[in-house]
């Protein structure tokens, strides 16, 4: 099962927001699969729309931010190439089946 978004994320935009202290009881508790994938941004295929309202400069300083909470929580973050959606999915099965071959 594959989360898009989460507690993780929610936290680091509250932090971003408001400066409070979040990650304490984040770290502790809502724990996901230790391998978290990342997408990063993209100027090339970009597109502001209804769905994705934020602009390319608010998605890049996202995702800063999680690039630098994941790791901080102990996480280990993957960051997917920017290829197409099939080769992007295959990286990721691949990926998890070398964490589980190599007990990781």
């Amino acid at each position: 099962m594959f989360f898009d978004r989460g507690l993780i994320d929610a936290s680091v935009a509250l932090r971003s927001l408001t400066g409070e202290p979040t990650f304490n009881a984040i770290k502790r508790s809502h724990r996901y699969h230790q391998r978290v994938f990342l997408a990063p941004p993209w100027p090339e295929i970009h597109v502001t729309d209804n769905e994705r309202r934020h602009s390319l400069d608010a998605g890049i300083a996202e995702y800063q931010r999680l690039i630098d909470a994941y790791p901080a929580l102990g996480y280990h973050v993957t960051i997917l190439t920017k290829v197409g959606v099939a080769e992007r999915a295959e990286c990721v099965l691949r990926t998890l089946a070398d964490s589980y071959e190599s007990g990781a």
